[in-house]
Formats: C-alpha cells, structure tokens, sequence
C-alpha cells in the first residue's frame, strides 16, 4: 500500500465513517462492517477527503485520459467538488466538473445538471462514495448520455467493498464489463483488513481476531466470485 491508502484507513475510523459491528446494508445484507460518508462533516475532513480522492486519481490516470468529473446526487457532490480542489491546489490541474439534482428544473436555466455541461467526445470520470449495486452509475450514465455523446473514462470509489454486484460478479467488474470504463478505489477491504487487524488506533483495535472472522465469513457469502 502506499502512504496516502494507509493514512485513509485510518482517516476513515478517526472519522467515525468505518464501522465494525453488526449493520444491515440498503441491500438487506447483514454486515460486520459499514462505511458512511455523511460523516464526513467538517470543512477539514472533506479537504482531507478530497485530497484522498486526487491521489487515487492521480496513481492509476494521466491527465489525458479524462476531460471533467462529475458526482452523482446527493453523496457525490461534496465529493466532486473537493476532488476537483484538490486537483487544482496540489497536483495543478483545473478540471471542470458538474454534478446533478435529483429532479429536473423547469425554470430558469431548467435541466438535470448543475456547473459544466458536457460536450460529445467528452471523456467523464465519475467521483462517487461506495458502489455496491451500482445503480447510482447506471442512472449516471443515462443522464449524461442525455445530454451529449459522452464516454465514461472511469469511476473512482472510497472503499472497494469486493463484494457481488447483481450476479456473482464483483459491481465494479459489472460495471466494467457493461461500460468499458476504468475502476478504481482509494482502497479495498483487503487493504482495510491488511492494514487494521489487531492494529490499534489511538490506543484501541478496532478489527481484532473475532471481527477479521467475522468479515471472513460475510465474504464467503457475499464476495465478489471473480474482479
């Protein structure tokens, strides 16, 4: 691992966003583990949250391989607009970037989408939180497509989750397949367990013995067959 994915585990449980225990998923899954991103509330954590996403970018993209960013409604707008901060202040690439309401507007400028409007040829990367199902790219990718001829260049995730998407695939993989588009995450839940088992954090394990077991286990029914 590099330096900025283990310094964003540990962001993320300081943070209170990564959670061990027993949750119940949008999905109707039961996890020992849960990652919310709303709880990134301070101007500080999204500065730091942006600059995780620019470093992810920056590792696996050039600079030619996408045109804009776009973040999808509601998580995903925060998100772009402190990845494309980040961008400008630390790595000196001003991008444009836009993102959606959830309903259209009919008056004024009217439409779906707010800041750059996209234009055909326009290669697009996708700033999002997690993507378990990924229906929330799927809507993305309707939405744009109605507005210009554009090409998802790549999505960008917090935390690959390596989980199955619809089938037994993994959901970055299905989408992947389904949209010829470039996958990546700041980290995965390898990384995660790798980096946090019986490793404490201000004093305190957070993922020891039982809790690596337990993520075991929800993986061998809910893990991704194949990436």
């Amino acid at each position: 691992m590099e330096t900025y994915q283990r310094e964003f585990i540990e962001f993320m449980v300081r943070s209170g966003v990564l959670r061990f225990g027993d949750f119940m998923t949008k999905s109707g899954r039961r996890t020992p583990f849960f990652i919310n991103t709303g709880l990134y509330d301070t101007g500080e954590k999204v500065a730091r949250l942006g600059r995780f996403y620019a470093a992810a970018i920056r590792a696996h993209l050039a600079d030619g391989d996408y045109d804009s960013l776009f973040g999808p409604a509601y998580k995903g707008i925060p998100l772009v607009v402190a990845t494309a901060i980040a961008l400008a202040d630390h790595h000196g690439r001003s991008v444009p970037f836009a993102f959606n309401r959830k309903e259209a507007k009919d008056h004024g400028e009217g439409g779906s989408l707010i800041g750059h409007k996209p234009s055909d040829g326009e290669r697009i990367l996708i700033v999002e939180d997690v993507t378990t199902a990924g229906t929330s790219v799927r809507e993305t990718a309707a939405l744009l497509g109605s507005v210009a001829r554009v090409r998802l260049a790549g999505l960008v995730v917090s935390v690959d989750r390596q989980e199955r998407g619809t089938g037994r695939r993994g959901a970055l993989a299905e989408l992947r397949a389904e949209f010829g588009l470039r996958d990546f995450s700041i980290v995965t839940l390898d990384d995660v367990v790798a980096h946090l088992h019986n490793r404490p954090i201000d004093g305190g394990v957070v993922l020891d013995d039982a809790m690596r077991g337990a993520i075991e286990a929800y993986r061998a029914q809910y893990g991704a067959c194949d990436e």
